[in-house]
């Protein structure tokens, strides 16, 4: 694991070289007090110095000592790859940490494929190196010079962002960690794989029907073409992927996809984002077993019923079933009123808003209780035990009907009722058999 070396100069170098590799740092303290100089040779053929193959190993504790020793953390191998590149490549986040602390340059480039520390990160699938030199950017004078969206954005030597190598290598964790921060889903490439390929283009061609998820969820244009003129679908069919053609079809239901009124309520708690995108995969994963039923590619049943739901919340006293569906339990809380919802109707309510026609721009959604605009959404806590009642009276409403219920209300209900039309950017508008069931 790491880098191998080459040949060094001379017994002296290559036992240095050989402690650094195995992390002796007694052995490589003691190799520097005989002769200094060696901080600042390298290998023949590589030219690696010691902080590079300390980096490539996972030798936190030299790495530590060679910076303690004023090394610069940016110093260059044969290809033009630092240190923190050869840490992101072999996934040493401790090493990652360290050299980001140092302040290790994130925007340099090598000259294999003129790609930076955040391309390794996503091409090898090192989500937590991904993370933390994301983590860097937002801190540092990356954000200042170049703005932190165009260094998610930034392209290798071959037009590739950050984003496309994930999806062609098959991350989806990285795919949603980088749509998180703000990477363009469309975005085209240059000369990497077919010029003109997207993301979905690329996970397509991969087929991982992940990676297609997380991009269908975040707005990816089934129609877009490469240039080729083929769209997505046509390369998963070329590729004999069978599940990502049949959920990439243009005539199939559209995914739901992250709204975009939530985009701007202002400080969108984490936890309560984290529910309101599982609630959005949940109902694509509905959809997904209704394109994908009757083939080879079917989805296996869920594990658990929805008998095994009511007997969930009837054995939770505490928990409060949502007044707009009456089927799931409260999960997300408005604030400043306190009205609670599930987060399956938060998303229709946000969904729901269409964007003004002057302006484009989305009104903010309003609560459908009390009317007021929501400023924030957050994870609903468990009630009081005076609240107990209230909530059993709720689950014996079930069978309510939505019409019976006040204004407010039956506009909502024909939002959810068009929940599983609400697509962007991609395919048609599904028809009434294509609707996606509630969750």
């Amino acid at each position: 694991m790491g880098q191998e070396l080459s040949c060094a100069r001379s017994s002296q170098e290559h036992e240095f070289f050989s402690a650094v590799q195995t992390g002796d740092l007694e052995a490589v303290e003691s190799a520097l007090r005989r002769d200094p100089d060696l901080l600042h040779q390298t290998t023949i053929y590589d030219r690696l110095s010691a902080l590079h193959i300390a980096a490539a190993n996972g030798r936190v504790e030299v790495l530590s000592m060679l910076l303690g020793r004023y090394v610069s953390p940016n110093v260059l191998n044969r290809n033009k790859q630092t240190p923190l590149m050869l840490a992101t490549i072999h996934g040493k986040i401790a090493c990652v940490r360290k050299l980001l602390q140092a302040e290790a340059n994130i925007l340099m480039f090598d000259s294999l494929h003129g790609r930076t520390c955040l391309h390794y990160a996503a091409y090898y699938g090192h989500s937590n190196c991904l993370q933390a030199i994301l983590s860097a950017a937002q801190s540092t004078s990356v954000a200042d010079s170049w703005g932190f969206a165009r260094f998610v954005n930034i392209r290798d030597g071959h037009g590739a962002t950050p984003l496309h190598l994930a999806a062609r290598q098959k991350r989806p964790n990285c795919v949603h960690i980088l749509l998180d921060s703000g990477a363009l889903v469309c975005a085209s490439t240059g000369g990497y794989s077919c010029p003109g390929s997207t993301p979905l283009h690329l996970a397509a061609r991969g087929g991982c029907l992940d990676c297609v998820r997380e991009l269908l969820a975040w707005g990816a244009d089934r129609l877009q073409r490469d240039a080729s003129g083929r769209i997505p679908y046509a390369v998963a069919v070329k590729r004999n992927h069978g599940a990502c053609a049949a959920l990439l079809d243009p005539t199939s239901a559209e995914p739901l996809v992250w709204p975009s009124p939530l985009k701007f309520i202002s400080e969108l708690d984490r936890d309560a984002k984290s529910l309101l995108e599982a609630a959005l995969m949940e109902a694509n994963r509905e959809r997904e077993k209704k394109i994908l039923k009757g083939t080879a590619y079917s989805l296996p049943s869920p594990a658990h019923s929805d008998d095994g739901i009511d007997d969930d919340i009837s054995e939770t006293s505490e928990s409060e079933l949502c007044c707009i569906c009456f089927d799931q339990i409260c999960t997300i809380e408005v604030q400043d009123c306190g009205h609670r919802m599930c987060a399956h109707c938060t998303l229709a309510l946000c969904c729901h808003n269409k964007p003004n026609p002057t302006t484009l721009c989305p009104p903010a959604p309003a609560c459908p209780f009390c009317r007021s605009n929501i400023a924030r959404l957050v994870v609903a806590k468990a009630k009081d035990e005076g609240d107990k009642g209230s909530s059993k009276l709720r689950r014996s409403r079930r069978s309510w009907n939505f019409s019976e219920g006040s204004s407010s209300f039956k506009g909502l209900s024909s939002a959810m009722g068009s929940f599983g039309k609400m697509g962007r950017g991609s395919g048609r508008i599904a028809d009434s058999n294509d609707m996606v069931d509630k969750p």
